[in-house]
């Protein structure tokens, strides 16, 4: 069925389900809304992360194919719903993650590199040395670090035996894991991704929104390889109708912080969110303006909608839940993440235990990719409670120093700051009351949680035209809880300066650290 008649078909659906479809780093999830926008069902599954080196972190991206395509089938057999009953699909995604396969069977060549792999350092050390940082950052945003898709598609093209000869004959395709998604739901038929996952990329110029030919002969990276770049609400195609027994439009499409930014509302400038999943990542919304970061954060796009871009400040933090996962599955400290927050409030007020938790380096606003992780201020009586409530505490200290980055490019006193805040951390009130107080700025948890899915479920509804427009969608956001401060001064200041200066013993030689971690 050509997509136009399938869009008018579409029209006269009258339970008008949106499915949103939220691939992460360490699950794959499928949430099914209906048209009053409450979750009806969810599927998830868990895939294998794969650390093949110190630094390397890799997923199969067979795996991630097989977790998406299961857990769609799981919530629209617990939403009791119909493929045809569906009259979008969402898309967003964990950024940076790349994968490159081959056009004609869309097998990958490689495993998935990782947004979290930091197998190309030396490659971002290279081209600082030859004084390129400065020009990636103008045209992206971004800093040369190994966090973004770029290098790691060009180790690729390099390592992978016949890859570049492959590429440059245009039998090789290359994207994130939304790209990657989109191929393989419509048959082969789009390859497609958004202006946000682009943003990410290391070689797409933000102010132009197009792919920089200048970035891209620097990588060596052919320029046949990369997908369409499209707005956030757009025409994706459709979901070959073999998978789910009917054809679905794919109608939404972006990273999972900047779907998150949607699905919390931050639509005017100065609003902030921020979002504890794995890491953290906070962003602020800057208009139309494009904010050019003098505090090492990055400039990236919040969304593209009718050709027109919002840009945004950000902060990325590599380490945030993943440091409670780290108690519960290395130290066996925990048993559940949930336990955490009750343990800290056992913690010893008397000892200062600092986790600084560059377990893959440190993200902004240090960008020290050879930091590794360490703990400071122990002593004979630290024992589970202070390592519960040290790692907590590392997750609202980054946060500050994100924040005050902002403060310095974003003209604001700080006084009216105000963080909207998700992912599965913000559960915890303990952490979401520290949080506050390491802030000194209220902190809103809202009533739905589910906010990177939602933003997914919202550019596809709205451009299905059976969920509200921007300005409605805004309104229906709901305060769960507000967070303010209560610690004194005083405590607050020793305790900044504390952790201030456990960064400053972990930072690298490389970064002007007072050793090597």
């Amino acid at each position: 069925m050509p997509q136009t008649d399938l869009h008018q078909r579409r029209e006269y659906i009258v339970d008008g389900f949106i499915l949103a479809i939220d691939q992460g780093t360490t699950s794959s999830r499928a949430i099914l809304f209906d048209r009053k926008r409450q979750v009806v069902g969810v599927g998830q599954k868990e895939f294998a992360q794969h650390y093949p080196a110190s630094g390397w972190v890799e997923h199969d991206p067979e795996e991630i194919w097989e977790t998406v395509v299961a857990t769609v089938r799981e919530a629209l057999r617990k939403g009791r719903c119909r493929a045809e009953d569906v009259a979008a699909i969402g898309i967003t995604n964990q950024r940076e993650t790349v994968v490159i396969w081959d056009k004609a069977s869309g097998k990958p060549i490689h495993n998935a590199i990782v947004w979290q792999d930091r197998r190309t350092a030396q490659i971002c050390v290279k081209l600082k040395k030859q004084g390129l940082e400065p020009k990636f950052t103008r045209k992206t945003g971004l800093l040369l670090d190994p966090y973004f898709s770029g290098t790691k598609i060009a180790w690729m093209l390099d390592k992978v035996k016949g890859a570049r000869k492959r590429a440059e004959k245009g039998e090789l395709l290359a994207g994130t894991i939304d790209s990657f998604l989109i191929w393989r739901l419509t048959g082969g038929k789009v390859h497609a991704t958004d202006a946000t996952n682009a943003s990410r990329t290391l070689v797409y110029n933000i102010e132009k929104n197009e792919w920089d030919s200048e970035l891209l002969r620097i990588l060596g990276i052919p320029a046949s390889l990369l997908p369409q770049v499209k707005d956030c609400a757009d025409d994706y195609g459709a979901t070959d109708e073999k998978l789910f027994g009917a054809a679905i439009p794919i109608l939404g499409v972006a990273g999972d912080q900047q779907a998150a930014t949607i699905g919390q509302a931050c639509f005017q400038p100065g609003m902030m969110k921020s979002t504890y999943g794995t890491g953290c990542f906070a962003l602020l919304n800057t208009g139309r303006d494009l904010v050019r970061s003098k505090n090492r954060l990055l400039t990236t796009i919040a969304y593209r909608l009718d050709g027109q871009t919002t840009y945004a400040l950000e902060g990325s933090i590599f380490i945030a839940g993943a440091a409670v996962q780290w108690l519960r599955d290395g130290l066996r400290i925990v048993k559940r993440a949930d336990e955490t927050g009750p343990l800290a409030r056992q913690a010893d007020p008397a000892q200062s235990v600092y986790l600084v938790p560059a377990f893959v380096g440190l993200g902004a606003p240090h960008w020290d990719a050879e930091a590794r992780g360490a703990i400071y201020g122990l002593t004979r009586n630290t024992g589970p409670a202070e390592f519960a409530r040290a790692a907590l505490e590392s997750v609202a200290y980054q946060t500050r120093d994100l924040l005050d980055a902002m403060h310095k490019d974003w003209k604001s006193n700080g006084a009216d700051t105000v963080l909207r805040v998700d992912g599965g951390m913000v559960a915890s009130d303990w952490t979401m009351q520290r949080l506050a107080d390491m802030l000194d700025a209220p902190v809103d948890r809202p009533t739905i949680l589910e906010t990177t899915a939602l933003g997914a479920a919202w550019l596809a509804g709205s451009k299905a035209g059976v969920w509200p427009g921007m300005k409605e969608f805004a309104k229906s956001w709901a305060l769960d809880q507000r967070f303010k401060p209560e610690m004194d001064d005083a405590t607050r200041a020793a305790k900044l300066k504390g952790w201030r200066d456990a960064v400053r013993r972990t930072l690298s030689t490389e970064s002007g650290g007072a050793r090597r971690a």
